[in-house]
């Protein structure tokens, strides 16, 4: 399996990029390609012990910066490393491409370069957010933050997929996220797309709260991008600060190994994305994969993971059977 990777995006790149991709290389079994500046790429690797057999460079000296407008900066940079590597895949020359940032960057090539599944408008950002409930996943993250009801049907289709084949559970439960259990809690968008689902055949249970997140209630929960993207960065940072409290609580009181741990261990719990690194874009007609713009090696490496898998699994693939079969489903009961 070849690998395109965006050498140049995220906060601590080419370093960590390079590293990571060293690793990934090498854990993982794949064939990496590294884009962005030559010279630049080079020295990281002679770090790392070389490029080897698995690696190669394509050059290119544009790349985008964070603060710039994504879909601005790409038509007036048409050989930035991360449309250049989004074109491999589509040329055949990749069967996966990462990017760690900035994160509209990956989103915008994707789109101009692979579209998306038949049907589905933008790609969808989601996957395992919590440790409590490590069979949870929450669609949309912050990909689409303005969703018709129909969105937010795509979104428990993708997450259906993604459980089955990600996650190895064979017939996940959807649930919608809402301000009550009972049918007709929620605004207009969440009141439709029940009705939408419960025709869809989907495994779909009906509304839960905000408190049911951690409880594992349902294996998808869909919400859209605004509600998903504040609730996840919402979970992360407290678990930091409660990280921060427990250790100024309990120093002195119990062992510095034993603390250690503890600390860590909710740390993991609460930032699973640190652990995990990034996933797949869904419902994009290839596979991209997105990392956090703070990835270091680790997380670059975990990404590699998830392309690997997503790319042996055929999550595209499964994602247009599964489409077609919910929109029957809807045709025939609408008939």
């Amino acid at each position: 399996m070849r690998i395109a990777i965006d050498a140049m995006g995220g906060d601590f790149a080419p370093a960590e990029i390079v590293k990571g991709s060293v690793a990934g290389a090498r854990d993982y079994g794949v064939d990496i390609i590294l884009v962005g500046p030559q010279d630049l790429i080079k020295k990281e690797l002679s770090k790392n012990g070389g490029a080897g057999d698995r690696i190669s460079i394509v050059h290119t000296d544009e790349y985008l910066l964070e603060g710039e407008h994504p879909a601005y900066t790409l038509r007036k940079k048409r050989n930035a490393s991360i449309l250049v590597a989004t074109k491999l895949v589509k040329e055949g020359k990749a069967d996966a491409v990462i990017g760690v940032g900035p994160t509209g960057g990956v989103v915008a090539s994707a789109l101009q370069v692979l579209g998306t599944i038949e049907g589905v408008s933008r790609p969808v950002v989601g996957g395992p957010f919590l440790g409590f409930a490590p069979n949870t996943m929450v669609m949309d993250l912050g990909g689409n933050v303005d969703c018709k009801p129909e969105m937010l049907l795509d979104f428990a289709v993708v997450g259906t997929v993604f459980a089955r084949k990600m996650m190895n559970i064979p017939n996940p439960t959807v649930a919608l996220l809402s301000i009550g259990a009972e049918e007709g809690k929620g605004n207009e968008a969440v009141n439709s797309a029940h009705a939408l689902l419960k025709k869809s055949g989907l495994n779909f249970i009906g509304n839960v709260e905000g408190y049911d997140l951690p409880l594992g209630k349902a294996n998808i929960i869909v919400c859209d991008g605004f509600v998903g993207n504040i609730v996840v960065k919402y979970t992360e940072n407290l678990g930091k600060v409660l990280c921060k409290w427990l250790e100024e609580r309990l120093k002195n009181k119990i062992s510095d190994t034993e603390l250690k741990k503890m600390v860590n261990d909710l740390l993991v719990a609460t930032n699973i994305s640190d652990v995990r690194g990034g996933g797949p874009l869904l419902a994009v007609n290839g596979i991209s994969c997105v990392g956090h713009g703070r990835s270091m090696w680790q997380d670059v490496a975990h990404t590699i993971e998830q392309a690997k898998t997503a790319y042996e699994r055929d999550l595209v693939g499964a994602m247009k059977a599964e489409f077609a079969a919910v929109r029957a489903k809807l045709a025939s009961s609408a008939a």
